[in-house]
């Protein structure tokens, strides 16, 4: 599409979470930090919460990806599973053979051996779980009681519990009141800020190998903050589909007019007042190659997976 109009090499705005990616920078390297000081001095259940969009699942991955060898790693990317389910599933994870026919007692024996044989040579396991908020309350429960495998002076097991806010309110719960009191760190993610948002464009423009001046103007990217709230999935879709308006029209920098279009065309996004008004031509104009251009990639996304 627009990388050689941009001198591009790759996407710079893609929604997967690839830790090249990764921008260290204010609460987000505060938030790695945190979590790499809590899991190397042994801490039980550490929570990371932030609104949908806010980075927590390229977060969960960059720590998955920078943890040394003195660490076993497990991820589950969807907990929304049943107890028995959570055991499979970490003993999966954790290259242990199971038979489905295994019963509840046999599977976290099994787990319970292979925690030991860890320790034993020197390492922590850990497990990383996303979306957690998703968890039902008896699986929340059912990990509370995995983590009671532990020696006399450690943990057998360290959980990462990567969650929307909706998490904090099924931990208010009663009933699972205990794994809310072993939570013993835990931290909020926070929309980026202004400042950040400018360096985080161009943190992923220079990723993705653009070596230009400046790409989006800064009337855009005022803009461009106050429609997406600083949310980097926003900003990640915002920029993409402005470069598409721009490139459409065959400009080498992103303006305000581009980053409206784009607004119009994204449902979350939020206009604001300040916002000056776009002609019917230009939004016309612009959504039409919004809607060509992400027609094109679909089709040659097919070509290629029909080839």
């Amino acid at each position: 599409m627009y990388l050689e109009h941009f001198g591009l090499t790759e996407p710079p705005f893609s929604l997967t979470p690839d830790t090249g990616y990764f921008f260290s920078y204010g609460h987000y390297a505060d938030a790695l930090n945190t979590l790499l000081v809590a899991l190397k001095t042994g801490e039980g259940f550490i929570k990371v919460t932030g609104e949908v969009g806010t980075g927590k699942t390229l977060l969960c991955r960059k720590l998955l990806n920078i943890l040394d060898d003195g660490f076993v790693t497990a991820y589950i990317p969807n907990p929304m599973v049943t107890p028995y389910g959570l055991l499979t599933a970490v003993a999966e994870e954790l290259g242990i053979n199971i038979d489905r026919h295994y019963g509840h007692h046999q599977l976290l024996k099994m787990i319970s051996g292979r925690l030991i044989q860890s320790m034993a040579e020197g390492k922590r396991v850990v497990l990383c779980m996303d979306e957690a908020q998703a968890m039902p309350i008896e699986t929340l429960e059912s990990l509370r009681l995995l983590t009671n495998l532990e020696t006399e002076k450690s943990k057998l097991l360290q959980v990462v519990l990567f969650a929307q806010p909706e998490l904090n309110d099924k931990l208010n719960r009663e009933e699972i009141r205990q794994l809310k009191q072993r939570i013993t760190f835990s931290y909020t993610l926070a929309p980026i800020d202004k400042t950040g948002m400018s360096s985080y464009v161009s943190h992923r423009l220079m990723t993705a190998g653009y070596q230009g001046g400046e790409l989006f103007s800064t009337p855009a990217l005022h803009d461009l903050y106050k429609a997406s709230r600083g949310i980097p999935r926003l900003i990640n879709i915002l920029s993409h589909k402005a470069m598409l308006v721009g490139y459409g029209k065959g400009e080498h920098m992103v303006t305000p007019a581009h980053v409206q279009v784009a607004v119009k065309d994204t449902e979350d996004a939020q206009l604001r007042p300040h916002l000056q008004p776009l002609k019917l031509k230009d939004l016309m104009q612009g959504g039409i190659w919004v809607a060509l251009s992400l027609t094109l990639a679909a089709l040659a996304g097919a070509l290629v997976q029909s080839a």
